[in-house]
């Protein structure tokens, strides 16, 4: 998908409500952006978790939807973990989302998060997503239905 796309694709969810923006797209790769402002630091006056988790879990999300195996249905996060390294009061926060592993079951999703202006690493970020399918489509198992 195009940037423009993924911006549209975005717009009245979440990562449309935070503000970011799709910055990069291409197979097995999704950057984008989010403008740090008051409403998305925590009480204590620091950017919030939750904001870089986002941007990451956004990024990295929307990049499974272009390798998803054809014929699946979807995919949900079944698994993520953040690194917080720093943090950031304003400016600009950008991430890189790279693919990993795209199978036909699972995919796993790495990116980093960095404060623009000063291009500090504020987060390590992974995710495993879990590829879903419809029930006349899902992959063969090792194990038959008939032996269980």
């Amino acid at each position: 998908m195009s940037v423009a796309e993924l911006d549209e694709l975005a717009a009245g969810c979440l990562p449309g409500v935070l503000g970011l923006k799709f910055t990069g797209s291409e197979v097995g790769r999704v950057s984008a952006t989010l403008a740090v402002r008051p409403e998305l630091l925590a009480p204590n006056g620091y950017l919030h978790a939750a904001t870089i988790i986002a941007l990451a879990d956004t990024a990295c999300g929307f990049g499974c939807r272009s390798l998803l195996p054809e014929g699946s249905a979807g995919f949900t996060t079944i698994e993520l973990k953040s690194n917080f390294l720093g943090t950031a009061r304003d400016g600009t926060i950008s991430t890189e989302a790279n693919a990993v592993h795209a199978g036909r079951t699972t995919q796993v999703w790495d990116a980093t998060v960095r404060h623009e202006q000063s291009g500090k690493t504020l987060a390590l970020f992974r995710c495993t997503q879990a590829v879903l399918w419809p029930r006349q489509n899902r992959p063969a198992t090792a194990v038959s239905e008939e032996t269980t």
